[in-house]
């Protein structure tokens, strides 16, 4: 069997369009699951009545039942209950949802393991819930999760090809219908094999490289272990007392 490296040079120019949709698509995606992630953690962590049951149940739904169906319901569906949108709208919907439905597992686990030392001291304070929630359980959550939201993020950009099923024009998309006018499988699926292989590892790269600007305490150990700083201002700052003359004072 031979490899035809000129149809794979001639067919590159439309895969590529067809990238350029996947990857709009899933940084939508993303963004929306990053929000619902972490508004549906808040609100499990804080129990709020009835919206947290609302998303233990949207939670479970999503993740117990397969994305495709997500995508159908969303395009074929929803036309039944008098609501008709895009494909590219259901589409993207659909995946941040899925998406959204991981992310709150994720950052539940980081606002769960936020100290609750820090969390009275806030309320000493005398900050009101919603300062705590923007200023300490945030971004401590955000911080402690990210490395599994990044792999709920990887999994989007994956899941994106099951959008093909309802026509939207993304890589996969582009693949099946140039297969079926020419049927070069062979050649088309390696190359989508090998872009899709490009685009997983560039965006791993890019959160690990995340994953270490916020890794905010083990910078912060490795700054006060190199530098010595923290031994001399802690020196400064609490005072040596003279027990001696203490008892003659």
């Amino acid at each position: 069997m031979s490899f035809d490296f000129g149809y794979i040079w001639k067919t590159l120019p439309l895969l590529l369009t067809g990238l350029k949709m996947t990857v709009f698509i899933s940084v939508i995606g993303i963004i929306l699951s990053l929000l619902i992630g972490m508004a549906g953690a808040v609100i499990r962590t804080l129990k709020v009545p009835v919206l947290s049951q609302i998303v233990t149940a949207y939670v479970e739904i999503i993740r117990n039942t397969p994305l495709l169906v997500h995508v159908f319901f969303l395009y074929f569906g929803l036309p039944s209950l008098g609501i008709k949108l895009d494909a590219l709208t259901c589409g993207i919907l659909s995946l941040a949802l899925w998406g959204g439905a991981f992310a709150v597992e994720n950052f539940r686990g980081g606002t769960d393991n936020v100290p609750k030392a820090l969390i009275e001291s806030g309320q000493s304070l005398g900050l009101s819930t919603w300062q705590i929630v923007r200023s300490i359980i945030v971004p401590l959550g955000f911080r402690i999760s990210f490395p599994a939201f990044s792999n709920t993020a990887v999994s989007v950009i994956k899941n994106s090809a099951y959008l093909t099923g309802i026509g939207v024009a993304e890589m996969t998309f582009m693949a099946v219908d140039r297969m079926a006018y020419d049927f070069k499988t062979y050649e088309i699926l390696v190359s989508i094999a090998c872009i899709y292989l490009i685009l997983i590892w560039g965006t791993s790269f890019l959160f690990s490289i995340i994953e270490r600007k916020l890794d905010f305490y083990k910078q912060t150990a490795e700054r006060v272990k190199t530098s010595g700083r923290f031994d001399q201002k802690f020196a400064i700052s609490i005072p040596r007392v003279d027990e001696d003359s203490a008892s003659k004072s």
